[in-house]
């Protein structure tokens, strides 16, 4: 009986390697996509976590910015073309998602033309195309940026980070861009719309269940190569890690079961309170089990663990607890077998 083989198995094998340009190794990803556009139920939805997590699982940078090619290209589905966002997609182009603000420095259009920037750009010099918020005479709406037609400055000072460097999440400003450059996508409010907004939080808390997956799968290696697996306190710590990197799973799991239903916008917070928890656990056993070998930069655990820490510090944690805390007393969440 013959074996068939996952073709994703070999493309991570070699997200790292300096032979194989990250931007190569998207356009693979993107051929190899489960899900077209928007999930349509809770399974697509699953499937598209699945292929995320395990991304994540080999190399968390990586993605970090496949991840906002496949949101751009749900949010330009939905709300504008998607037979042409896919052709797009199918010829090569790249897209990303630049939605922070940057302070003092708003993009705006003015006279027709584009101006402003942008903070935390990932995938900037990997990407084609950019779909980012700005100020425009109709309100605030979604810009689809032709980043060879207006390409935009770029400072790389500023990502100087002990983890996901390789994102290369950096700072973008436009001087007087020209329109034929950009168009708009959607209408105002669209970009934080529900559940789709929410969708997008889950997706990214997948990958960071991922990455919880492949800090247990450096100390594993690490404890067995080492001889130190049959050690009874590394046993136990193993066991933690192994709890930590199954519970983030599960909650990404069990949301995913509830896509679009009532209560899922509260569960994906919750989720990704109970990922995050995970995560900073794991790290620490990481540390406990592997000690000052695993904080060499060549060691394959310290980017697994500083990637994690850098893409874990997702904006606003306090507003997800307060909205878990009001579905619990609305009893929207309620926990249960």
């Amino acid at each position: 009986m013959t074996t068939l083989s996952d073709p994703l198995d070999p493309l991570l094998s070699h997200t790292r390697a300096d032979d194989r340009p990250m931007a190569e190794t998207l356009r693979a990803l993107h051929a190899l996509l489960p899900v077209a556009g928007d999930p349509r139920d809770p399974v697509e939805m699953l499937a598209l976590l699945r292929f995320l997590y395990r991304i994540g699982r080999r190399d968390l940078p990586l993605a970090r910015v496949f991840e906002g090619h496949v949101d751009a290209m749900q949010i330009i589905g939905r709300y504008d073309d998607p037979a042409a966002v896919a052709a797009m997609a199918g010829q090569g182009s790249l897209f990303g998602v630049w939605n922070a603000a940057l302070v003092d420095e708003p993009l705006r259009v003015f006279d027709g033309r584009l101006h402003g920037g942008k903070s935390f750009a990932s995938g900037c010099g990997l990407l084609t195309h950019a779909l980012a918020g700005a100020d425009t005479p109709e309100g605030h709406r979604l810009l689809l940026i032709d980043l060879a037609a207006s390409t935009p400055e770029v400072d790389r000072t500023w990502w100087d980070v002990v983890g996901m460097e390789r994102s290369q999440t950096h700072v973008v400003r436009w001087n007087g861009a020209d329109p034929a450059s950009f168009r708009t996508i959607g209408q105002p409010g669209d970009y934080a719309r529900e559940p789709y907004f929410s969708g997008g939080a889950l997706r990214f808390v997948a990958c960071h269940a991922g990455g919880i997956a492949g800090v247990f799968d450096r100390v594993r290696d690490h404890l067995i190569a080492t001889g130190r697996g049959e050690d009874p306190h590394q046993l136990g710590r193993l066991a933690e890690l192994y709890g930590a990197a199954e519970a983030a799973a599960d909650a990404v799991r069990s949301v995913a079961a509830t896509w679009a239903e009532p209560g899922f916008i509260e569960r994906v917070a919750a989720a990704r309170l109970a990922v995050a928890s995970a995560a900073e656990r794991a790290i620490t056993l990481a540390q406990q089990a592997v000690g000052v070998s695993g904080m060499f930069v060549a060691h394959p655990l310290s980017a697994a663990m500083t990637d994690l820490m850098v893409y874990l510090r997702q904006p606003a944690p306090d507003v997800q607890r307060m909205r878990v805390g009001k579905a619990v007393v609305d009893a929207v969440l309620v926990p249960g077998l």
